[in-house]
């Protein structure tokens, strides 16, 4: 990120949803660029450059998944998806295009501020590879040693609990389909499996949520997938 204020690249055909975002982010010290269609969107990002990513799925000209995969083939900056398409498995399109997070219209101004902050957080975090302690609220996760605490004890994880952990504590904040873990962690074979994840995300709750089923840190995106929450 520059040393300026973020810069968030706002792709939205809809009028009115630009000028609630332009509020949002002026209000709040971001700095903002604006395209109405995806082909300019695509063009501003290797012009400018920018911190992260606000797109709008359904443009009038293509379609926000090709926008996504497009600035995938040459950069890791944040994106965000906003939409009206509010069905898993659009969230689950997006999310496996590329995009680091997905909102649903309507939403209001301090959730779009509180994930803007999570992907620009992480995005830092990626760009300076990522730290060989990660921490969330009571748990810490040593990714070189293996190790894995709550409040500072010692805790033992089976091999494939501690990758799963560790492949979310990486992207603390940031949704991770139930394909983009089966495939890192179980691996190609596996990527339709979610039942292994239910089994093992259920094991992890007991042994690190102080009420497993009313989780804090390793949260369900209902039929999408999980996520860690920072505090």
């Amino acid at each position: 990120m520059s040393e300026l204020a973020p810069l968030v690249l706002i792709v939205e055909d809809e009028l009115q949803m630009r000028r609630f975002l332009r509020t949002s982010l002026t209000s709040h010290g971001y700095r903002f660029i604006e395209a109405e269609t995806g082909k300019l969107g695509i063009a501003l990002a290797r012009s400018h450059v920018p911190d992260i990513v606000l797109l709008d799925l359904g443009l009038a000209d293509i379609d926000g998944l090709e926008v996504t995969r497009s600035i995938r083939e040459w950069s890791p900056l944040p994106i965000v998806v906003l939409s009206a398409r509010g069905q898993e498995e659009d969230k689950v399109a997006a999310l496996d295009a590329g995009a680091d997070d997905y909102l649903t219209k309507p939403f209001g101004t301090q959730e779009l501020l509180a994930r803007l902050r999570v992907a620009l957080r992480h995005a830092a975090r990626t760009s300076r590879e990522v730290e060989h302690v990660q921490t969330v609220g009571e748990i810490r996760v040593d990714l070189e040693k293996r190790l894995v605490f709550l409040r500072d004890e010692e805790v033992h994880l089976s091999r494939i609990e501690y990758k799963l952990l560790a492949a979310l504590m990486k992207h603390a904040g940031k949704v991770l389909t139930h394909r983009q873990l089966l495939v890192e962690v179980w691996g190609p074979s596996h990527a339709n499996e979610t039942q292994y994840l239910r089994v093992y995300m259920g094991q992890l709750r007991h042994k690190l949520e102080r009420e497993p089923a009313r989780p804090r840190y390793l949260l369900t995106e209902a039929g999408v997938g999980y996520r860690v929450k920072p505090e």
